[in-house]
């Protein structure tokens, strides 16, 4: 495991371990102490040689990778491992596809140009799919990319539905974006990780848009179960998706998770899974990625932003104006 953790990697160590793998990480040793039972190697990965020392001599049957910077580092890693491991699993996103998403976009939908070798990452559609180039160049079909997309569940240090179980905590009149019906698209890190490793144990490759169904769950019904998990007296004020741009509120970062249904976000939330599903990737139902969120921020506390990424959530003022205009309207 390069990285594990954070979100999806410390998801994948944990299945792992229970699974019964064997599981070495290999990270700078930094952010968390490493789990029970990991051989822990302490590497600065962006380092090309202090990754070298530590795998020189030695053998994997599969590498996971999460890594959302400079495709350079999954190129420098994907070039050391390919002698090394029999299979690299790469967590890669579904904004590797031409923007605007279409609706219903497969695997083979246009994607944007990546470079392997880039050492920048302010292009994130571009950055992962240079990415995958990389990976793809040193293991071909040994080669699994998880096109993710939007991914929640315990240890997400987004901040996405973090936000919504905070917001709902404090509870009164919440500002609640389009309609309740809204289907969501969106996946577990857990029910990830698992996939992932049992596409490595079976020697799995090619491209998945690795997310549940379109309306596994909707808006409404995700913001319902923050309301019952955390046991709040908030009220959900529904606002139609035009207040909301009126309001020059963005969707997606100020009000995280939601996209409004139409030609231009329409796609995100609307992906064809099938090729993902006849793998075995299955989703475990919301309630439970909602009240496994809230346990986990109850015991560990809010997840500190990202360095680089944008902060989500509304501004109180903001969401204020908003119900006051809906009262008058």
């Amino acid at each position: 495991m390069l990285g594990g953790t954070h979100h999806v990697g410390r998801a994948v160590v944990e299945a792992a371990l229970t699974r019964g793998d064997e599981v070495t990480t290999v990270n700078r040793g930094l952010s968390r102490a490493a789990a029970a039972g990991v051989e822990a190697l302490v590497a600065d990965r962006t380092d090309p040689g202090a990754l070298r020392q530590v795998v020189a001599g030695r053998e994997w049957d599969a590498v996971i990778d999460t890594w959302s910077g400079a495709p350079r580092v999954v190129r420098d890693s994907s070039e050391l491992l390919a002698g090394r491991a029999g299979h690299y699993g790469y967590v890669s996103s579904r904004s590797v596809y031409r923007w605007p998403i279409p609706r219903h976009a497969r695997e083979d939908a246009p994607l944007v140009d990546g470079d392997p070798g880039m050492d920048g990452d302010e292009d994130y559609a571009a950055a992962k799919r240079g990415g995958e180039l990389a990976v793809l160049r040193e293991f071909g079909d040994r080669a699994l990319l998880a096109r993710a997309g939007l991914v929640l569940g315990p240890y997400e240090n987004v901040g996405r539905l973090p936000w919504w179980l905070r917001r709902i905590e404090r509870g009164g009149r919440v500002l609640a974006p389009g309609v309740p019906g809204r289907p969501l698209q969106y996946i577990d890190a857990r029910d990830l990780a698992q996939w992932m490793l049992d596409a490595a144990e079976r020697e799995a490759g090619g491209a998945f848009n690795a997310v549940s169904r379109s309306g596994h769950a909707t808006m409404g019904e995700l913001l319902d179960a923050a309301v019952r998990v955390t046991g709040s007296d908030a009220e959900l004020v529904w606002a139609p998706a035009e207040v909301i741009e009126e309001a020059g509120i963005s969707p997606w970062i100020e009000l995280p998770i939601w996209l409004p249904d139409d030609d231009e976000y329409g796609g995100m939330h609307d992906g064809d899974v099938s090729a993902a599903r006849k793998e075995g990737l299955t989703c475990r139902p919301v309630l439970e990625t909602v009240a496994d969120t809230w346990a986990w921020l109850q015991a560990e506390g809010d997840p500190e932003p990202r360095p680089g990424r944008p902060r989500h959530g509304l501004d109180p003022a903001k969401e204020e104006q908003v119900l006051l205009g809906l009262d008058r309207s």
